[in-house]
């Protein structure tokens, strides 16, 4: 770990700067980039490009089919096979392209407003400036810091997830630029894992009036099939089962022959999301001439509270205290790309701006932190391999 003496000259360089990184700020979140509309991402994009090539960064662009393409960067000048650590953000947002007419870009005394800014363009912004930093400085880090963005990561990385894998099955860490917990900014050493289950029932129609004896509601059906996935709640674990939209019928003098329930599953561990699982797909039919259907799957796996996880959390608490933070770790019931990086390296999350509003009117980012977090970014980055 770096010393207090360059703790000291990162966080200057970087307080320096502040209003630079306001500005940069403030462009991206002009630069709107809704996950719904991919080619309205092309303008965050180029600016990130952009960016990356000032700090003599390569820039890949991932070819995407049903969202934007996704952006890879790494120094040019790099140690061939070296090692190196993964840099995770996001740049789509989940608001629509016209919001900022309704949602200005704005300065409020120490706030910048404006869609994307917390979550998480404010973390795209430090990632760049810690980077800036430590090429000002000349201070390189001992692993390779190598950079995906993405573009889907608000509807699940389902496309860029494979390429979140394989960069961290190589990484020897990941830091991942979600905002950070709380005004105290503290980081994210766990996240429940989030599934994603479709039950159908099948029953048979028949006419409510004439002859409602001959069908099965699929309806009536589903209703006790809804209670027994509400019943698989267990708060005290941190296990939550919710039936978000349920669907079905035809016309109210129906019998209904089908009616479907989409389920949001989160747990904060792997066996758990073994049993919930299991417990869905046991699902049996009450009412007989009746069948179930489930589908869906895990859309990310639990980010668990491993020991090389807490083992990187101790060098960022060191790095915190060398610039005068008090940071703290927890758990978080979203999931995010940190899910699918841990399983395969220690990963930080939460080392993002400070703020508040994600996906809120009042979304917006505290200006003044923003120093110090791009300032805890590079010591991250400084920090020799754990190995753990």
């Amino acid at each position: 770990m770096s010393n207090d003496g360059t703790a000291r000259r990162l966080l200057t360089w970087l307080t320096q700067r502040t209003d630079e990184m306001r500005a940069l700020l403030a462009r991206a979140a002009l630069a709107e980039s809704p996950t719904i509309a991919p080619a309205a991402q092309a303008e965050m994009f180029d600016l990130l490009a952009e960016e990356f090539r000032a700090l003599d960064f390569g820039v890949t662009r991932i070819p995407a089919w049903t969202v934007g393409d996704h952006l890879y960067a790494r120094p040019r000048a790099r140690r061939r096979g070296a090692s190196y650590q993964l840099l995770l953000g996001h740049l789509d947002t989940v608001w629509p392209s016209g919001t900022v007419a309704t949602m200005p870009v704005r300065v409020e005394g120490d706030r910048l407003h404006g869609p994307g800014v917390y979550e998480m363009k404010g973390g795209l912004v430090q990632m760049l400036f810690a980077l800036r930093a430590l090429a000002a400085l000349r201070l390189e880090p001992e692993l390779t810091p190598v950079v995906l963005v993405n573009t889907d990561e608000e509807v699940g990385s389902r496309e860029s997830r494979r390429y979140v894998e394989r960069l961290a099955r190589g990484a020897e860490r990941a830091l991942v630029l979600e905002p950070g917990l709380g005004t105290a900014g503290d980081l994210k050493t766990a996240r429940k894992g989030a599934g994603w289950f479709r039950l159908t029932v099948h029953g048979r129609a028949a006419h409510a009036g004439a002859s409602p004896e001959e069908g099965r509601s699929a309806i009536l059906e589903l209703s006790h099939q809804i209670q027994r996935l509400f019943a698989l709640n267990d708060p005290g674990h941190g296990i939550t089962v919710n039936v978000g939209t349920i669907d079905g019928g035809l016309r109210p003098n129906v019998v209904a022959a089908e009616a479907t329930a989409e389920i949001d599953v989160r747990v904060p561990t792997v066996a758990a999301a073994g049993e919930v699982e299991a417990a869905i797909r046991s699902l049996t039919p009450v009412q007989e001439g009746c069948t179930l259907a489930i589908e869906g799957s895990w859309r990310r796996p639990p980010m668990e509270a491993t020991a090389r996880n807490l083992a990187l959390w101790e060098v960022a608490r060191t790095a915190g205290a060398q610039l005068g933070l008090v940071l703290d770790h927890a758990s978080t019931g979203g999931a995010s790309d940190a899910n699918l990086a841990s399983p395969y390296c220690a990963t930080l999350d939460g080392l993002g701006p400070i703020g508040g509003g994600a996906h809120a009117p009042d979304e917006h980012v505290a200006i003044s932190r923003m120093p110090e977090r791009a300032a805890l970014l590079a010591l991250l980055l400084l920090a020799p391999a754990q190995h753990t």
